[in-house]
């Protein structure tokens, strides 16, 4: 099986779910490091419908500086689109890990959730 995780190193949830990933015997991980090379407006709404989940519930809304920029641009009152043109200009407002397999995409937190797609 081949996982995709869009990970922060900086980021304990994000280190443990790909401990996780890496642990699982026959899973193949792809390590996307998306502060450096983010995802596409259409890949992550992608990933976001797959996972179920609107952009909305994709934000990084704690901790700075994702809190700053998300009260600085507003963006509790912004419809998707807004907060996925927000997302592309500022990939540090994505929230991690966001996994992919075969079997779906899941937001990983907290970072046992990536069990429901392994």
């Amino acid at each position: 099986m081949k996982a995709t995780i869009w990970h922060n190193p900086a980021c304990g949830t994000s280190r443990k779910t790909l401990a996780i990933l890496q642990e699982t015997p026959g899973v193949e991980v792809e390590v996307i490091e998306y502060l450096k090379t983010p995802p596409s407006r259409d890949t992550l709404a992608a990933l976001y419908t797959r996972a179920g989940i609107t952009p909305r519930a994709g934000l990084r809304t704690h901790n700075t500086p994702a809190a700053e920029l998300c009260a600085e641009l507003d963006l509790l009152d912004k419809d998707g689109d807004a907060i996925l043109d927000a997302m592309m200009a500022h990939p540090v407002l994505i929230n991690r890990p966001l996994v992919e397999t075969d079997k779906g995409v899941r937001l990983c937190r907290p970072q046992d959730i990536v069990r429901e797609i392994l």
